[in-house]
C-alpha cells in the first residue's frame, strides 16, 4: 500500500462530475491498483475514488504541456485513473509532503460473527430462500482480496456471488462488485453474477446494486431458522 499526502486538485467524470479544489489531502494506492482520495475529517469514507480494475498513467507536467495555464498553478503530474466503464480520475499533484510505501501482505479477510455469521450458514443450507434455482458450491470461496460469502451456481450452470449482510449499504454493494469483478476474470466462472442478501437493505444500495446489475434479496433470519411468529401476531 502507499500513502501519499500531496496538495492535490482531484476531479472525477462519469456517471456525474465531481471536483476537489487544490489542497492537502490523503492519497490511498493499493496493491490491487484501486485509488482513493480523502480529506483529514468525514469519517472514514474518501472523498473521490477508483475501484480496481483501473488504470493509472502519470502524466509530468512541462512547460510544454498543452495544459499549463489550465491546471492549477505549481502541478507538476497529472494521475489519470480509469476503469472499464469509462470513468475517469484525474488528481493534478502541485505538492508531495510525505510519500510512504508498505507491503500488509496478504489479507486474511474478515471474520464475521453474530447474527451475519449464522445468517449466512443458514443460506448456505438453504440457498433456495436466496433464489429457488440456486445451490451451494462452496462457502467463503477465497479471492485475493478476501472470500466471497456464497458462491453458488444456477440450474443452468451459471455462477453467481452473494454478499451476506445483516443490513445491506452501499458498502455491500461495493464490496460485492469488487468480488464480481474478480471472479469474472477466472476462465472457468465466466459471466459471474451477483446478489446482495440481508436482512434488510437500504435504498440507495438497491439503486446501486440495480446499475451494477445485481440483485437484491432480504432474508428472514429468524424464518431461517424455523422460529414461526404467526400465533405472537394473533394477539
Amino acid at each position: 500500500m502507499r500513502l501519499i499526502i500531496a496538495r492535490c486538485q482531484v476531479d472525477y467524470t462519469g456517471r456525474l462530475t465531481a471536483h476537489l479544489p487544490l489542497a492537502p489531502r490523503l492519497i490511498m494506492v493499493k496493491a490491487d491498483g484501486s485509488i482513493s482520495v480523502h480529506a483529514d475529517d468525514g469519517a472514514y469514507k474518501p472523498l473521490n475514488w477508483m475501484t480496481a480494475p483501473c488504470t493509472t498513467v502519470v502524466e509530468p507536467l512541462t512547460e510544454q504541456s498543452p495544459r499549463v495555464g489550465l491546471l492549477p498553478e505549481g502541478v507538476t503530474e497529472v494521475w489519470r485513473v480509469t476503469n472499464r466503464s469509462g470513468d475517469a480520475l484525474e488528481i493534478a499533484i502541485a505538492e508531495i509532503l510525505d510519500d510512504v510505501t508498505e507491503d500488509l501482505g496478504r489479507d486474511p479477510g474478515l471474520r464475521k460473527d453474530g447474527v451475519e455469521k449464522h445468517l449466512q450458514a443458514l443460506l448456505a443450507e438453504n440457498p433456495t430462500a436466496i433464489r429457488g434455482d440456486l445451490s451451494v458450491v462452496q462457502r467463503e470461496y477465497p479471492t485475493p482480496i478476501g472470500p466471497v460469502d456464497l458462491l453458488c451456481r444456477t440450474r443452468e450452470g451459471a455462477y453467481v456471488a452473494v454478499e451476506v449482510k445483516r443490513r445491506g449499504e452501499i458498502d455491500g454493494v461495493e464490496q460485492l462488485t469488487r468480488y464480481v469483478d474478480l471472479l469474472r476474470r477466472d476462465p472457468l466462472l465466466g459471466e459471474v453474477t451477483g446478489i446482495l442478501a440481508a436482512q434488510q437493505i437500504k435504498r440507495q444500495a438497491r439503486v446501486l446494486a440495480q446499475d451494477r446489475g445485481f440483485g437484491c434479496v432480504v432474508v428472514d433470519y429468524d424464518e431461517l431458522r424455523g422460529i414461526d411468529h404467526s400465533e405472537e401476531r394473533l394477539f
